[in-house]
């Protein structure tokens, strides 16, 4: 084995933590703590400008159907964690991005994760 209970166990208080934090950022709505909304959230995140509508229905990995992942944008578009707005190239698609206050909800969740990280790394140390 390479790493002991101990750093595997630090490993899992990690994403505990991480878990939490993510439900915090939902205010502790717990129907959030899923997988769509992680990969939905992370890549509009990431993305630098907004996206087509189509392509927001694809950042949900696990999800098959586009009807599917359509119910989870709709979710967070009424609660107005994502904004659609018209796109000015293509009238025909509309443009996602997320709203402002998501946005920030997010970089103090990643503050807060990554100072867990460095933190969780200090405690694992490295391989036996």
């Amino acid at each position: 084995m390479r790493y002991s209970d101990g750093q595997r166990r630090a490993y899992l208080d990690f994403t505990d933590y991480t878990g939490g934090q993510w439900v915090q950022v939902f205010d502790g709505d717990t129907d959030f703590y899923n997988a769509a909304y992680w990969d939905l959230m992370k890549a509009m995140w990431r993305a630098t400008e907004p996206v087509r509508k189509t392509d927001a229905l694809r950042f949900m990995t696990a999800i098959k159907s586009a009807h599917t992942a359509g119910k989870y944008l709709d979710v967070a578009l009424q609660k107005g964690l994502i904004v659609e707005r018209d796109n000015p190239d293509d009238a025909r698609s509309k443009l996602l991005d997320l709203s402002p206050d998501m946005r920030a909800r997010m970089d103090a969740f990643f503050d807060k994760v990554i100072e867990r990280l460095h933190q969780a790394s200090r405690d694992i140390g490295g391989g036996d």
